[in-house]
């Protein structure tokens, strides 16, 4: 079995409830007038053992206890990775307020509430049970909360959202290693790994260390220290993520900066500010040192690459 929809705009609180309760199990679907007009949309990928689905509706509250379990046993566990609005897991003891930033993992074959506001949207990962219970213990408790702005967790929840973007792309076996691999990264931040990420994913840590140098590379002050407070890592580990890729964050930063001020040189909306102007707007405190960086990495002085973008008056 592999299959997905794209279930489009849902306009009745009955449409609703059968494609919720299919996707997630025999549940109670209380919500503040099931004869107003309701809007939700349901994009679902699934294969014969992982589930994706995009899910946004109004405001509700769910409910799956002992007697939906009965009577509707899933054996899964589900990821729910909010992108906005906020809603409340309780289950067991254990009660917790998510939004976007933070993810959790609950067992869906315990009693359950789960409610949210009108303007949730959330992506739902669903796995085997058995695909959490023998990898992790500790990720089995429920409901297990996991930081998803910072380290590993930012990690997990970008790969999510790429998958969900890029799901009908992929055959079954490509979307079956890429969930399983997920769950790999869930069970080792639900034992507290959140300072590094597996050799196979530092790729993408790269990526996002060098998007966010490009991004600030104007900023006073970026080091690996800010890098690595920004993304969640370690400052050691950004640099050992680095190193693997033939570079330092001294170099990386210096790179981005340079490219920068070539930039800016060479755009009109900046022909009014002097060199050292530009120098100094993207982060480098010296002209001398600015000029002689500029030379070592692209062959010609900062003014040489002014004149060499200027365009002949026609």
């Amino acid at each position: 079995m592999y299959f997905w929809t794209d279930a489009g705009d849902i306009a009745t609180v009955g449409a609703w409830d059968e494609v919720f309760t299919d996707l997630h199990g025999a549940s109670r679907i209380s919500v503040p007038d099931r004869t107003a007009p309701w809007t939700g949309r349901l994009d679902r990928q699934q294969s014969g053992a992982h589930g994706l689905a995009l899910c946004a509706g109004g405001e509700e509250v769910v409910s799956r206890d002992t007697r939906h379990i009965r009577a509707d046993p899933r054996g899964t566990y589900e990821l729910l990775v909010p992108l906005a609005g906020t809603a409340w897991v309780e289950q067991g003891q254990a009660a917790a307020e998510i939004q976007a930033g933070t993810m959790v993992l609950c067992d869906i074959d315990r009693p359950l509430t789960f409610a949210h506001d009108a303007d949730f949207l959330s992506i739902a990962l669903i796995v085997p049970g058995d695909s959490i219970t023998l990898r992790s213990p500790a990720a089995a408790r429920e409901p297990r909360m996991l930081s998803g702005d910072r380290g590993l967790g930012r990690v997990i929840r970008q790969l999510v959202a790429t998958l969900q973007e890029e799901r009908e792309a992929l055959s079954e076996t490509t979307f079956d290693i890429a969930c399983d691999r997920l769950v790999d990264l869930v069970c080792l931040a639900a034992e507290g790994a959140t300072d590094s990420a597996p050799a196979g994913q530092r790729a993408t840590v790269e990526a996002s260390i060098r998007q966010y140098v490009r991004r600030h590379a104007g900023d006073d002050g970026l080091d690996v220290h800010g890098i690595a407070r920004a993304l969640g890592w370690s400052a050691r580990y950004v640099q050992q993520v680095l190193q693997a890729a033939d570079t330092t964050p001294r170099d990386l930063i210096r790179r981005e900066r340079l490219l920068l001020a070539r930039g800016r040189l060479a755009g009109t909306s900046w022909d009014s500010y002097s060199i050292a102007q530009i120098a100094h707007s993207c982060g480098f405190g010296s002209h001398a040192a600015f000029s002689t960086a500029f030379r070592a990495e692209f062959g010609l002085t900062p003014r040489e690459a002014r004149r060499g973008a200027e365009r002949p008056l026609s």
